[in-house]
């Protein structure tokens, strides 16, 4: 076996790591690492961490490319530098929260202590709560930026940051750019760690009443909640803290939860993957539905901010229905009793990213509720509120990937908010002698079937990122001509942020931001997208293929069609 090179410039860099501003045990890690694994230390040095659509996300472990107090900490000193810069005629404060992973409590104690070094007031939750929770604190108490630390539905090994700014949204332009610049001209000698304990105050209680307070004015119908029965599974994460609670205050006096995964475990030891996309990680809940005879599945990711469900089918089998599945339920039911009810706004609006499903913009034309659609992560669907606050109305919005959003008091995709009005459907629907499966069934009559399917390939380490870029690269400079058996009519490229119709050769703008992804539609609707993840060390691939569906009769074998056709544009793609 030949011997790995470590190239020079990334043997500097972690040496520079054997200082003594590093303490004893990350210096004899790395020291190991230098002595006797140059393949991990290669992986842990040849980059420096960097936000993608979630913000900050790594394996946890030491070195630049990894999470740990020392890359946490100058990216906290990065933002508390462009927070001074920023606000200078005022005190500044943030909220900070985290979630079940390992070292996340640590990590969020850390961070508190280097907002308070610089003059910063932290609100710091006093145990794990929701994502959600979070972006609602930051409005509840007037912040001015806010983080929680999380990696979402990543595997037990990885942990993250998520900044927030005043309006509870991620970080988007110019503020996400002008903390990269802030952070990357911070050493770590530059990270004030001697902190004012007087600048820390611990929350909970209080900002948990207001948020579970908030979740009942989302309510748009009380019918069939008692008759519901309901199996819960916190998957070992935060959604356990609220959404028992939320779920009761709301009505839903039938709820099961899957015990082997109520205890919040950073090593998810009942799962694989904690990530409720996948089939597995809700098998638990599964099975106990079905044994309880139950109507509804309803399982959320360690941070509470996605939220994945099965229901009852035609055959009364117990099935997992996708994100846009779940999306297109939600908007349509929210929109559905806001107009019965007489409760609709002047001027509402719904929202989605450009990669979930088409099917969202024609339930909301039918209700007379305009789509604004945007890039990938749900920052962007809160920038779109913040933009449109004082003219239009936010109803809802979501995501292909599990994320939804109810309401406009989070800033940022809600599993506990969504898992209640989710349920409040299944209710109504139940009580009106239906089904969630059958109003899915009745949308596509309705408004056509759209079908789609979600593959990722994962590529880990340097090597993985660059054959993502080239597979990127090589759809953007060669893209296909014909899919699925229907013509390819526009290609955009969300990098150059030029839509390209093939029939007139004409081009025109996206008008969004710069994004590394491209897009094909075909003539007859369909849509494929390749898009390398920005969280993960994946590149994934998005179908969403249509068609008429005249009978619930043809329901089945619709499907059928629709699948094979995806696998057929698989096949040509040679994924």
């Amino acid at each position: 076996m030949s011997k790995i090179l470590v190239d020079p410039a990334i043997l500097a860099k972690a040496q520079e790591w054997l200082s003594s501003s590093f303490d004893e045990e990350t210096r004899s890690r790395v020291q190991d690492l230098v002595e006797n694994n140059p393949e991990e230390l290669i992986e842990s040095f040849y980059t420096d961490l960097d936000f993608g659509t979630g913000g900050l996300r790594g394996i946890m472990g030491v070195g630049t490319n990894r999470i740990n107090k020392y890359t946490l900490g100058m990216t906290t000193q990065g933002l508390c530098n462009y927070l001074l810069k920023q606000n200078k005629d005022k005190k500044n404060s943030v909220a900070i929260a985290y979630d079940c992973r390992n070292n996340s409590k640590t990590f969020a104690k850390q961070v508190a202590q280097v907002f308070a070094a610089n003059g910063i007031k932290a609100y710091l939750f006093s145990d794990l709560r929701p994502t959600p929770e979070l972006s609602f604190a930051i409005r509840h108490l007037g912040c001015d930026s806010g983080i929680v630390l999380t990696a979402s539905h990543n595997p037990k090994e990885y942990n993250g940051y998520k900044v927030y700014w005043n309006d509870g949204g991620q970080l988007v332009p110019p503020h996400d750019n002008g903390v990269i610049a802030e952070v990357r001209k911070v050493s770590i000698n530059d990270v004030k760690f001697d902190f004012d304990k007087n600048l820390i105050e611990y929350i909970d209680e209080s900002i948990d009443r207001a948020y579970l307070d908030e979740i009942k004015n989302l309510s748009l119908s009380n019918r069939g909640k008692n008759e519901l029965k309901i199996v819960f599974t916190a998957l070992h994460g935060t959604s356990v803290t609220l959404l028992p609670k939320a779920l009761k205050e709301n009505g839903f006096t039938n709820v099961l939860s899957v015990k082997e995964q109520e205890k919040p475990d950073g090593n998810f030891s009942t799962v694989e993957s904690p990530n409720p996309e996948e089939a597995a990680a809700l098998k638990m809940a599964v099975d106990l539905a079905v044994k309880e005879n139950a109507d509804l599945v309803i399982g959320c990711d360690p941070d509470a901010d996605r939220v994945g469900i099965a229901v009852r089918d035609l055959n009364n089998n117990i099935i997992l229905l996708n994100g846009n599945q779940t999306a297109c339920l939600l908007v349509d039911y929210v929109l559905k009793m806001n107009k019965q009810n007489g409760t609709m706004p002047a001027n509402p609006f719904i929202a989605e990213t450009v990669v979930t499903t088409d099917l969202i913009e024609k339930i909301g034309t039918a209700y007379g509720v305009q789509t604004k659609k945007c890039l990938t992560g749900f920052k962007w669907i809160a920038e779109i509120i913040r933009e449109n606050e004082n003219q239009e109305k936010y109803m809802v919005g979501g995501e292909e990937s599990y994320g939804y959003l109810i309401g406009d008091f989070v800033r940022d995709k809600d599993a506990i908010g969504a898992a209640v009005i989710i349920a409040e459907a299944a209710a109504l629907a139940k009580a009106s002698g239906s089904s969630l499966y059958k109003e899915l069934i009745s949308i596509y009559e309705k408004h056509g079937y759209y079908l789609e399917r979600l593959i990722s390939i994962t590529k880990k380490g340097k090597a993985g990122k660059e054959e993502i870029q080239a597979m990127i690269e090589g759809f953007r400079n060669n893209p296909p001509q014909e899919l699925g058996g229907s013509k390819v009519i526009t290609y955009i490229d969300y990098k150059s942020g030029i839509v390209k119709n093939l029939e007139n050769n004409s081009e025109s703008k996206t008008g969004l931001p710069s994004s590394n992804f491209v897009q094909f539609i075909t003539a007859s609707g369909d849509k494929i997208t390749a898009r390398p993840s920005g969280t993960e060390p994946k590149i994934k691939f998005y179908f969403s293929v249509n068609t008429l569906l005249t009978s619930s009769l043809e329901f089945e074998s619709t499907t059928s069609k629709l699948n094979n056709k995806i696998d057929a544009i698989i096949t040509e793609l040679g994924l």
